[in-house]
């Protein structure tokens, strides 16, 4: 397996970046004024994972990262809003994101929630450039709809504000849910990407993506009692002092790790119909729980 810190994952990791950065460059390039400009910043930085996850699993089939970049482009536009407006005052009241104040405290909160807003719409907008066929454009776009839905990623934060002020702390089953949707599902839709623009069966990258999404889960509830707001970015140790139930208050910080690397395990599993083809998906399960930030 390539190491999950080896130049070649960071190459790989920074240039799946770049990629979808451009395309969501290029989209705002004809506009100014504060939207626009907290859409730039708000999109600025990050690990690109997903992007990432759009272009290894289409080059799996044969699509080049140039083909395949607006998908990059629209999966971290859509995830740039998640976290536009879940750092807002009425939702997790974050003052920190990637090591740079929040859009809602640089500009204000009606700012950052109009810039989220066209976030999302820019998302379907980059897939409808895609190149591919019409039935693989309709299919991204309805399964990205589904997966940031109340069904995916929207009903997964709705189930974690609920549990703020629940009578009793969620249960590991229930944590598993909710995170198979708040973070899970963008997870899943970006390495599904590349076969389903290829019209293939995407079930194989499917389960590896879940996996992959459980464990990234995992890795940031660690990293909320092991990190430092320096380094990750943002503030840690508010699940903590809320009480919140998480991955490490269920299975303590050593069960935690041992479940986030049989996760890691699992991934890598799924992909073994793609032998050496799939080494840089490989690094990247074992990326997600082993990264500081």
């Amino acid at each position: 397996m390539v190491s999950p810190t080896s130049p070649s994952l960071q190459d790989a990791l920074t240039h799946a970046r770049d990629l979808a950065q451009a395309q969501i460059e290029a989209a705002l390039a004809p506009h100014s004024g504060p939207v626009a400009e907290a859409m730039r910043y708000a999109c600025t930085g990050g690990k690109g994972l997903r992007g990432f996850l759009v272009i290894e699993s289409a080059r799996l089939y044969g699509i080049a990262p140039g083909m395949a970049a607006p998908a990059a482009g629209a999966i971290e536009a859509l995830h740039a809003y998640s976290l536009v407006h879940d750092d807002l005052p009425c939702m997790d009241d974050d003052d920190l994101r990637r090591g740079q104040p929040t859009v809602h405290r640089k500009w204000d909160e009606a700012t950052a929630v109009l810039a989220g807003d066209a976030l999302q719409t820019l998302a379907f907008e980059l897939i409808g450039h895609l190149p591919c066929s019409a039935e693989a454009r309709l299919n991204l776009i309805t399964s990205l709809a589904g997966a940031a839905g109340v069904g995916g990623m929207v009903g997964g934060q709705a189930l974690d504000i609920a549990a703020e002020t629940a009578s009793a702390p969620l249960s590991l089953a229930e944590i598993t849910t909710l995170q198979a949707g708040k973070t899970g599902a963008l997870i899943e839709w970006s390495a599904m990407a590349g076969p389903r623009m290829a019209g293939a069966d995407p079930a194989a990258l499917g389960t590896y993506a879940r996996h992959l999404g459980l464990a990234f889960q995992i890795a940031d509830d660690i990293l909320d009692v092991e990190g430092d707001a320096e380094t990750v970015g943002k503030a840690v140790g508010k699940d903590d002092a809320a009480g919140k139930a998480t991955f490490v208050s269920h299975l303590g910080l050593e069960g935690a790790k041992t479940r986030a690397a049989e996760l890691v395990d699992m991934a890598c599993d799924a992909l073994s119909d793609y032998g050496q083809e799939a080494q840089s998906l490989r690094a990247a399960a074992a990326f997600v729980i082993a990264r500081d930030s």
